[in-house]
This record gives C-alpha cells, sequence and structure tokens, in this order.
C-alpha cells in the first residue's frame, strides 16, 4: 500500500520538483499541493494523506500554525518539517506543534523518502545536523556523544525526568536525535530486544505512545 503524501510549499517550483521527485518512488503517492497553512488545513481535510511535507516560513499561515492545527484535529496524520531553516527556535518550534521529523532541503530524494516512511510509522526522524542541535537544545550545551554510558547520559533529561534510570535517558536521548532502535543498539551496544525494552520502559514512565510524542513530551 502506497503512503499518501501532500506537499507544502510556497515557492511553486519547489513543489513541482518535490512532486516530481515523490513521484518517481514506487511507495509514495502524491495526493496534492499546498502553497500556505491555511491550503494544508483544507488539504487535509479534503484528501487526507499519510503524511504532510510541510515548510515552515510561509506567508499567511505559517508552517508551524498549520501543524499544530493538523496534529490537533487528525493525529493520525505525520507531519514532516522539510525547510531551509536549521537554527534552534526553528527547530524546537516545529516539534512542539507536532511536527514528527525535520528536514532540510538539501535532503535528497532517498533521504525524503525514508524519512516519510519512517514518520508515516510512528517513528520520529532528523537529518544529522537537526539531530546534534536537537540533543545540544535538550541537554543546554554541546550535544552529547560517544557510547552514552550512564555517565553521559542528559543531565537535563535525568532531572526532569528522575523516574527515568541513566541508561534510559540515554535512550530518550537517542530517541530525540531521530535514531532507531537498531542504531541505539549499536550505539549503547546493546541488542535490538534490549533497546525495545528500555523504549517501551521510557515511553511507559513519560505517559507517551510513541517517539513522536515522547519527544514533544520533552521540548514541553
Amino acid at each position: 500500500m502506497s503512503i499518501r503524501v501532500l506537499v507544502v510549499d510556497d515557492q511553486a517550483i519547489v513543489r513541482d520538483g518535490l512532486v516530481t521527485v515523490l513521484s518517481l518512488v514506487p511507495d509514495l503517492e502524491v495526493t496534492g499541493e499546498a502553497s500556505d497553512g491555511a491550503e494544508a488545513v483544507a488539504a487535509v481535510e479534503r484528501d487526507q494523506p499519510d503524511v504532510v511535507l510541510m515548510d515552515l516560513r510561509m506567508p499567511g499561515t505559517d508552517g508551524p500554525t498549520a501543524t499544530a492545527r493538523i496534529v490537533a484535529e487528525h493525529p493520525e496524520i505525520a507531519v514532516l518539517v522539510l525547510t531551509t531553516y536549521a537554527d534552534d527556535e526553528s527547530i524546537v518550534t516545529a516539534l512542539r506543534a507536532g511536527a514528527r521529523g525535520y528536514l532540510t532541503k538539501d535532503a535528497g530524494r532517498t533521504e525524503i523518502a525514508t524519512a516519510i516512511r519512517a514518520v508515516a510509522s510512528g517513528q520520529s526522524t532528523f537529518d544529522a545536523t537537526v539531530g546534534a542541535r536537537l540533543v545540544a537544545q535538550l541537554a543546554g550545551g554541546p550535544a552529547a556523544g560517544g557510547k552514552g554510558t550512564d555517565a553521559t547520559a542528559l543531565p537535563a533529561l535525568r532531572d526532569r525526568f528522575p523516574d527515568l534510570t541513566p541508561r534510559e535517558a540515554d535512550v530518550l536521548e537517542l530517541i530525540a536525535a531521530g535514531r532507531t532502535n537498531p542504531q541505539i543498539a549499536a550505539t549503547l551496544f546493546l541488542t535490538v530486544p534490549t533497546v525495545k525494552s528500555y523504549v517501551n520502559q521510557v515511553f511507559a514512565k513519560l505517559g507517551v505512545r510513541s517517539r513522536a510524542e515522547a519527544v514533544s513530551r520533552v521540548l514541553r
């Protein structure tokens, strides 16, 4: 079954390019396009896409405003931001509005298609630059790195969510950076089933049901 995608961008040449590129991907179906947030909200009602590929800065109703409305009215529909901007304010504003993923416009067709599939399945996803900036934003300083040992788990996360163990905080940090379970397993030197268990524990303690909800919970 194809993933239905709505393309939203105020520049016609960008929309045309995205529609053309995505139409070449066998498991993606472009259901429509919109030039601003208000059109996007109307198109969501009309076309019921699975994923909205959303620009941020547009005249009239902007991307974050449209994202918040779409997520509130249609929580089953995923919003994936595709924008020129990768500053902290833009990233955090988009994720607080409910976006499940964030890419910059230098992303290629394969990366965009992979991200669309990820958010359609309930995952959160960010390109490498955005992921690093998000981790730094959550930590209140330079992005954490390395193996994600107990000593390097985000102190800010442990302080805000004291029920989390240091390892669970490591897992939440990597979820926020858009890592998949296999990637988290490789980073923390754990098995994938063990990571799944940690993810479920984190979700239970945060009171969320998905990666996107976990990221939004952290950014409140």
